[in-house]
């Protein structure tokens, strides 16, 4: 018993040690790719799958419901701190010291499970070294044929989807959902380190408010779950599903998430679902275009349908009224974590994805 309370009396160093502890674990990933690799395959992937079955039997996003209670929770802890300190006057300084070391230790918790929940996936291998898809520059000419591709794709997969006055609805989130899981899944056959075995992704409940953030999706490492704005035009919705699963699965940056995310939706069975990544890959692919050829980038919107540019006008009316101050934060806020993540591009990183898409065009 002696040994057990002496071990609780040190709980606050302890949890504190755990800070330093992920820093080291971030270096020796940051400079060894391959424990990184070994890492996620033999360690994360366990985890999460454990974690993920669990955060699935909630019918709910655990995820949403710690964030929405995560400020009253932070101001109720401050008010408390402070009655405290007030009442005990013989021993403030002492209170305010532990309350103050508490906070350090939850910083020093939260960080921790961020390292080894996500973090180091951030410094593994990347997709293209591990498959064996060729990375290298590439002609504007190159570019202008890959958006043709896509836009012709793209135009026959929305030949005769589900609408409502003139633009792409799904037929059944749920549906969606299955099938998104499902197309997942399937690239475990071709792509052996895309794991299997998760659950489907989840449905934000405040996602108008998620809009005014301009944020579409979000993978939460603390309850491995895939979170997506459901609120959002709903052509893109399917690709973004399969873009947070491939966070889930260990793929921590964007554009290779984008891109597993373009693989699983284009061979999947469903129109809807294609239909989906293609035009992800289009959107990126014809942006790019548009830095390097803006004649060209004009010419590619002769090959996409009708029916497509309207959903990518509904697309652009939709964002139009969520580019508010509170979007600029959220941007700034994303581009600083994903550059702290080792993503030197920031949010740039997303344009990146094309590379991949012309890499795998020339397979």
């Amino acid at each position: 018993m002696k040994i057990l309370k002496a071990i609780f009396g040190y709980k606050r160093l302890f949890i504190g040690l755990l800070a330093p502890i992920a820093f080291i674990l971030v270096l020796i990933a940051k400079n060894n790719s391959a424990f990184a690799e070994w890492y996620t395959v033999n360690i994360y992937h366990y985890i999460s799958q454990a974690w993920n079955f669990l955060s699935a039997l909630l019918p709910f996003s655990l995820a949403e419901f710690i964030v929405v209670m995560l400020a009253p929770f932070a101001l109720t802890y401050i008010v408390v701190s402070i009655v405290k300190i007030i009442k005990k006057k013989g021993s403030r300084g002492k209170t305010a010291y532990k309350a103050f070391l508490n906070v350090i230790c939850a910083v020093s918790l939260v960080f921790f499970l961020f390292i080894t929940n996500f973090g180091i996936c951030y410094y593994r291998n990347t997709f293209a070294e591990t498959n064996g898809i060729e990375i290298r520059e590439s002609t504007v000419d190159e570019l202008y044929s890959l958006c043709i591709d896509l836009a012709k794709n793209a135009s026959k997969a929305r030949e005769n989807l589900s609408e409502n006055d003139g633009i792409m609805t799904l037929t059944s989130l749920n549906e969606a959902k299955a099938e998104t899981q499902k197309a997942m899944n399937s690239l475990y056959e071709k792509y052996p380190t895309i794991f299997g075995g998760y659950s489907k992704a989840k449905s934000v409940m405040l996602s108008e408010l998620m809009s005014y953030t301009q944020i579409t999706g979000v993978f939460f490492p603390f309850t491995f779950e895939a979170n997506v704005n459901v609120a959002v035009p709903e052509f893109s919705i399917p690709a973004t599903m399969c873009h947070e699963l491939s966070h889930l699965r260990g793929f921590a940056r964007e554009d290779e998430a984008n891109f597993i995310a373009y693989l699983a939706c284009i061979n999947s069975d469903n129109a809807e679902v294609q239909y989906s990544g293609y035009m992800l890959a289009f959107i990126h692919s014809v942006n790019a275009l548009y830095s390097s050829d803006v004649e060209k980038y004009q010419e590619v919107f002769s090959y996409l349908s009708d029916k497509a540019k309207s959903d990518l006008n509904a697309n652009n009316e939709y964002w139009a009224k969520y580019e508010t101050p509170v979007a600029e934060v959220a941007s700034s806020i994303n581009d600083s974590y994903l550059k702290a993540n080792s993503q030197d591009d920031g949010t740039k990183s997303y344009g990146r994805m094309v590379d991949l898409l012309l890499a795998y065009s020339r397979k």
